[in-house]
């Protein structure tokens, strides 16, 4: 048994956020016998809005690990800028969490939503003999400079580059989800022997059993033609706009419906520029809780996932909702143009260009005609992959491997 703590600065639990990544990870780390600790700031923007951040406990135990909170500085949403005043706090009083919780880890895991943090952690972990483990699921600076438009030559950008370096030089190894991201990291002078692969993942005990939709959600989903959803944040990065000029471009097969489930900054934008457009085959839904996902799905035929066309996704890609799309049974619409395409290696829908509308209406009207066998045979090779490759129990496993030496 080894005592592990898990360091995010976003991380929640099912009951004030998503849960996500490191919720499971650390849960099914416990199931294997380990004493974990999962540390993540109060207040952040991934939280949910109804959830009294004043309210929580600094300590709780949930699922068989602990959950700490570290108090930081209140922020209204993700482009506030006291956000980045939020990061430094956060650095500042992990340099005080080992004297906080009265132990020693064995293993130190830093991930880097945002890498400031990483510094603390590289000084806790050495402070008493630790393994630190590094892990990467946004490739900081070079996220800022390609889709931030920044200078590579900003001093704050220069800062973070001067952090990643550091981080791939001293960590004992380094993760990712991106699966290939030990590509960028070798070239910022990383041993590429350091690097595992470990991807975003699926709770099979939860998607197995979702909630039902409330009825009146249920009731805003066609019944029938094709229905093609997207579950999710509506922001700039998912390319929704791609989607609602695909869907201009098929008025002639009125019973093609896109329905848009989520909230975010770009839901009126999209609203608009479908209303002017006279589109009566676009649905927009509020969001949804993480269980009742998968009855969205279920209710539709095929699942949309888009990105920006840029450079930085050569490394990969690691949305949340592609192993939720996978599992749901139903086949993909992928608009992307980067690498380690899981859509294209599982064989389980259809890629196109990122940005292209043209194209990605192409492929609609391609799983219009498609007969229902082949559709069912996408979706099942993207259900089989789910359980094989993106299972929390196998995954948590990898990481073990990672972290216990």
């Amino acid at each position: 048994m080894s005592r592990i703590w898990l360091i995010n600065p976003y991380s929640s639990t099912p009951s004030t956020g998503m849960g996500g990544r490191h919720h499971y990870l650390a849960r099914e780390l416990a199931r294997l016998g380990h004493d974990v600790t999962l540390v993540a700031a109060r207040r952040h923007h991934l939280l949910r809005q109804d959830v009294d951040t004043d309210q929580l406990p600094e300590e709780e135990i949930v699922e068989g690990y602990r959950f700490i909170r570290i108090d930081v500085p209140r922020y209204s949403n993700a482009h506030d800028k006291r956000r980045i005043l939020a990061w430094f706090v956060f650095t500042a009083r992990l340099f005080q969490l080992r004297r906080r919780l009265g132990e020693k880890p064995d293993a130190v895991l830093y991930s880097s939503p945002h890498p400031i943090g990483y510094l603390a952690a590289e000084r806790v972990a050495r402070g008493c003999g630790a393994r630190l483990i590094f892990e990467v699921r946004d490739i900081w600076p070079l996220t800022l400079v390609e889709v931030g438009g920044f200078s590579p030559r900003h001093p704050f950008i220069r800062f973070l580059q001067w952090i990643e370096d550091r981080a791939y030089k001293n960590a004992d190894r380094v993760v990712s989800n991106l699966e290939g991201a030990v590509g960028h990291m070798t070239t910022r002078g990383m041993n590429a022997n350091k690097f595992t692969w470990i991807a975003n993942g699926i709770a099979p005990d939860e998607v197995a059993n979702p909630d039902a939709l409330p009825a009146d959600v249920a009731a805003q989903i066609p019944t029938e033609g094709l229905r093609i959803a997207y579950t999710g944040t509506l922001g700039v990065a998912n390319s929704l706009e791609t989607l609602i000029d695909a869907a201009t471009l098929l008025r002639d097969l009125p019973d093609v419906h896109v329905i848009i489930v989520g909230q975010g900054g770009e839901r009126a934008l999209l609203q608009d520029k479908r209303d002017k457009a006279q589109l009566n085959n676009v649905h927009f839904l509020n969001r949804v809780q993480k269980k009742q996902v998968q009855s969205v799905l279920a209710a539709c035929d095929a699942c949309y996932i888009g990105w920006l066309d840029s450079p930085l996704y050569k490394w990969g890609i690691a949305a949340n909702k592609i192993p939720e799309y996978l599992v749901s049974g139903r086949p993909v619409l992928h608009s992307f143009s980067g690498g380690y395409d899981p859509v294209v290696k599982f064989d389980c829908g259809i890629t196109v260009p990122a940005g292209d509308p043209q194209a990605l209406a192409n492929a609609i009207r391609m799983l219009h005609a498609m007969p229902e066998a082949e559709r069912l045979r996408r979706g099942e090779n993207g259900r089989e992959a789910a359980f094989e490759h993106y299972d929390y129990a196998k995954l948590a496993r990898r990481m073990e491997e990672v972290l216990v030496a």
